[in-house]
């Protein structure tokens, strides 16, 4: 009897021994030991925080270079400045076959020298009516004349002469009245020829100077210094493209529709790289700090440069598979090194604040379970499971909240360990690196 007590007095506090242990770690499951699971310790570690992430190198100013917008048809390209040239502000980097204008150009200055002509004949024409109208003004109302001074006689001659007087001076009074209608008809006439001349001379100047314009126009400047970018020829597949699709770049003889996008001209002396870091490390990222860049294009090549702006918003395409939101950060580098292109990808070390005294083990002992950070602590002959605050994560490392130093956790899954297979739904944090005890 009085071994049954003892036995189960020990029992009692063996299970009190657990469960002050348990407290510790805020237990939530228990998994069996096993002896060749790895473990590290949490410690107390002085360190500086590193963000690492990967971004694109972009340019805060361009300028697009077009095909003039020239109607009639296709323009041919006939000089096209070289992809990733340097070229300065006034240099001429895209020119077009000028043929065409200048045929325009041609037929536009023959036209007007036409209308130039017409109009001088106009202008004669009307000179020469209207001496020839003033000439048989003159007659008509010397005929009036005349006949007023054969009426004044008709006192001494015979009724009949007299009435023969009358009716001549009506007739030349009629003959004047329409002679004077026929000048102001003239008159009419030779404005209207003049003016159809002097707007047939006004459209050939404007189609002129419009021929004139097109050709200057077909010499593109730069308008700021910085390096050429070829853009893809969408002319080559009639206006149509699909995201996917390879274009051939503009070259030197292509055919392109007034108003296509040829090129551009990138300012490379203000570069700068735009990424994205996680919520964890969000708050660990702040304007100001230092950036160590290794642009992929140049390995072996270090640059420096420092962060300017922090995206205070989300920024989550609707297709990502990650459920974590993303934070945009722009880093501007600090020198301009002509190799540099826009597009350049760029692994990005972003140097945090220094921590004292900070809570810290290795990232691949923290896990993720239903969405929360956990850590598998060793207790006894067996492992318990417990939610923990990430505050950052660095080189390898997490820094925790809400778990004693001293702590023993397990490297790997316990369950996953000794069963060979996952017994629930914990996976490691993907974000996280491998890190030393």
């Amino acid at each position: 009897m009085l071994s049954k007590r003892r036995t189960r007095a020990a029992a009692f506090l063996l299970a009190l021994a657990a469960g002050g242990s348990g407290i510790a770690c805020r237990q939530t499951t228990v998994i069996a030991s096993d002896t060749e699971i790895p473990t590290a310790t949490v410690k107390e570690v002085d360190l500086q925080l590193k963000v690492f992430t990967k971004g694109a190198l972009h340019t805060e100013q361009s300028r697009v270079i077009s095909a003039p917008p020239i109607a009639g048809g296709t323009l041919q390209i006939i000089q096209l400045a070289a992809a990733g040239a340097q070229v300065h502000m006034g240099d001429v980097v895209l020119e077009f076959d000028p043929s065409q204008q200048e045929y325009n150009l041609a037929q536009n200055r023959s036209d007007l020298e036409q209308a130039d002509q017409e109009i001088v004949k106009a202008k004669a024409d009307a000179a020469v009516q209207t001496a020839e109208d003033q000439t048989a003004l003159l007659k008509a109302k010397y005929a009036v004349r005349k006949a007023e001074l054969e009426v004044s006689k008709n006192e001494i001659l015979s009724p009949i002469d007299g009435q023969k007087n009358i009716l001549g001076l009506d007739e030349a009074k009629r003959a004047l009245a329409q002679l004077q209608q026929d000048i102001r008809s003239h008159g009419a006439s030779n404005d209207a020829a003049l003016a159809i001349s002097q707007e047939k001379h006004h459209k050939a100047q404007l189609a002129m100077d419009r021929a004139e314009l097109n050709i200057k126009n077909m010499k593109i400047s730069s308008p700021i210094d910085g390096l050429m970018v070829i853009h893809g020829n969408r002319d080559s597949t009639g206006g149509f493209f699909m995201d996917g699709m390879t274009l051939p770049d503009y070259h030197v003889g292509d055919q392109v529709n007034p108003g296509s996008s040829i090129a551009e001209v990138i300012d490379s002396s203000r570069l700068e790289i735009s990424a994205q870091v996680g919520e964890t490390d969000r708050t660990n990222v702040k304007a100001g700090q230092s950036v160590d860049i290794k642009v992929d294009a140049l390995p072996g090549e270090t640059f420096s440069g420092k962060v300017r702006t922090v995206g205070g918003a989300t920024a989550r395409e609707f297709w990502d598979d990650n459920a974590k939101h993303k934070f945009d950060v722009a880093i501007q580098i600090d020198r301009v090194d002509p190799r540099l292109r826009p597009g350049f990808e760029a692994q990005l070390s972003i140097l945090g604040d220094h921590l004292a005294k900070a809570v810290s083990l290795p990232a691949e002992a923290v896990f993720e379970h239903d969405g929360k950070k956990i850590v598998y602590c060793e207790r006894g002959r067996g492992f318990e499971m417990q939610e923990v605050k990430v505050r950052a994560l660095s080189e390898g490392r997490a820094i925790l909240e809400g778990i004693p130093v001293g702590t023993v956790v397990a490297l790997v899954n316990p369950d996953k360990k000794r069963s060979g297979k996952p017994k629930e739904s914990v996976s490691a944090t993907p974000s996280l690196g491998a890190g030393s005890n």
